[in-house]
């Protein structure tokens, strides 16, 4: 396997590693296009609407349309003006020309950030295009290729969302220095230089200008718009200031809007970056900010309907979490498999004959150092009342403080109820997290921000006593693990028994 190249540390090697970057396309919306291109009836527009799901073939189509035209002809600003100049057949042959993948295959990060594309287009669509109705094409081709820059940068190295997410999202690093420090050059610059040379619309090249070269503006409208409880005092301050307003009402603010609310939302809607972005659109549209939050919200429930794949993720599913939770977590060194020793050890007192605890929490508080020594990194214990009508934290390990006050209606939770009913054990999953993520309970959900998750229901006597929430601090599951999981729950379900019939 041969060794990956490091990252280049200029402006001029970064372009010529970029410029040339294939993205790969899955194989699924390949074959879509197909047969959408080979059907006579279909016309250019539908075609283009077909396309706009695969944005990396959208971005390759313009990208050719606009370098064939570079010497006589204005650049194109939308896919079916692309399609027209290149025509079907070279249209189908830069399609067949993509590197096509099964969509698990595809690098994640390029997903990803694929996805907060389509989200932001979803906004700039629900937010901005009714207001610029003749202005559509480039609302919306403009709002989903803005960060297309940065899809050939994660193709090329995926590497670097992880690190984005971790030392600017989660530890609050200053994007400058960790842009300094993994590509040796300024993010916006190059993407400046990409959208020129690919001839990207002119309103996203405009952006990165913006945030480049002329930040004042931007500065100046932010901390107007942090007055939106004043809208009078906000218009009296743009009335002073008329190049302010001018800029202000530009329509090709609508895309740098709406991937500044698109991006800030991938790490919480609460944030201040966030805010920012909301109190900015909020000025640019004259509402206020909870009109703008509310159709936000919306416009991201339509975004994740249509768009939402397992395993990435989408701001929408914050929504039905509280409010201070956060989907980013630091990241953990990989736990160091505990010594086989102390499981047995842990096992062996739970089997014991006669039962060695004389009360519950001592039993509980042996349970989970059990799970914690076949592996499992957090560990939640609850115990539910005899009517099954509350459940109540009796143990935890590796979670927050606040998890020792945890107490749950069950009815609330359909999941919680069907545990409950019969001993049953579920597994989550990418593949099934977004089925059951809705059915859990809020705070059980900020307690394991997870995709990896077991769940356990164990009875004494024909009635569930207790539940068990498991994982590896988010990490993938694997089968030994599990196994393990599961040799511990029936230790601990004998245990019960025996608990259960001691002597009194």
């Amino acid at each position: 396997m041969p060794i990956p190249l490091p990252p280049p540390r200029t402006l001029p090697n970064w372009l010529k590693l970029l410029d040339g970057q294939s993205l790969p396309v899955s194989s699924e919306s390949q074959q879509r296009l197909r047969r959408g291109l080979a059907n006579n009836n279909s016309s250019i527009r539908e075609i283009a609407e077909l396309m706009q799901h695969c944005p990396a073939l959208a971005l390759s189509v313009l990208r050719e349309a606009n370098r064939q035209g570079a010497t006589s002809k204005e650049p194109t600003e939308s896919l079916e003006g692309a399609i027209s100049r290149l025509g079907l057949k070279r249209t189908e042959t830069l399609l067949e020309q993509q590197p096509a993948l099964a969509e698990q295959q595809l690098p994640k990060a390029l997903r990803q950030i694929q996805l907060i594309s389509l989200h932001a287009s979803q906004q700039a669509n629900g937010l901005f295009a009714g207001r610029l109705a003749r202005l559509w094409h480039e609302v919306h081709w403009g709002s989903l290729l803005f960060l297309a820059p940065i899809w050939a940068l994660l193709t090329a190295h995926p590497e670097l969302f992880e690190v984005w997410e971790q030392r600017v999202l989660v530890k609050g690093e200053p994007a400058t220095r960790v842009e300094q420090d993994v590509l040796g050059v300024p993010l916006l610059q190059l993407c400046l230089a990409l959208s020129e040379r690919w001839r990207l619309p002119e309103w996203i090249t405009q952006g990165y200008r913006l945030l480049l070269n002329d930040r004042r503006l931007l500065v100046k409208a932010l901390h107007i718009a942090r007055n939106n409880q004043h809208p009078l005092q906000q218009q009296q301050c743009l009335d002073a200031d008329s190049n302010l307003q001018r800029w202000l009402t530009h329509p090709a603010n609508s895309i740098l809007l709406a991937n500044g609310l698109a991006l800030s939302a991938h790490y919480a809607w609460n944030s201040q970056h966030s805010l920012r972005w909301q109190r900015l659109a909020g000025l640019f549209l004259q509402l206020p900010l909870a009109e703008v939050q509310q159709a936000l919200h919306q416009q991201a429930v339509n975004s994740a309907r249509q768009h939402s794949h397992a395993g990435l993720w989408h701001p929408a599913e914050a929504l039905l979490w509280p409010w201070q939770a956060r989907h980013l977590q630091a990241a953990v060194e990989p736990p160091k498999t505990p010594p086989p020793s102390a499981w047995r050890q842990h096992c062996a007192q739970l089997l014991a004959q006669p039962s060695p605890f004389s009360n519950v929490l001592q039993l509980t508080a042996c349970a989970n150092q059990a799970l914690q020594a076949c592996g499992m990194q957090r560990v939640l214990v609850l115990l539910s009342d005899r009517n099954h009508s509350r459940l109540v934290a009796q143990q935890h390990s590796g979670l927050d403080p606040a998890a020792s006050q945890l107490s749950l209606d069950p009815q609330q939770s359909q999941v919680l109820r069907r545990l409950l009913s019969a001993p049953a054990q579920l597994r989550l999953s990418p593949a099934n997290v977004a089925q059951f993520s809705a059915l859990l309970p809020g705070s059980l959900k900020s307690l394991f921000p997870s995709e990896h998750l077991l769940i356990r229901s164990i009875a004494s006597n024909n009635r569930v006593v207790m539940l068990v929430f498991a994982d590896q601090n988010g990490r993938p599951l694997g089968d030994a693990l599990v196994q393990g999981f599961g040799k511990t729950v029936q230790c601990i379900e004998r245990a019960l028994a025996s608990f259960a019939s001691r002597t009194r």
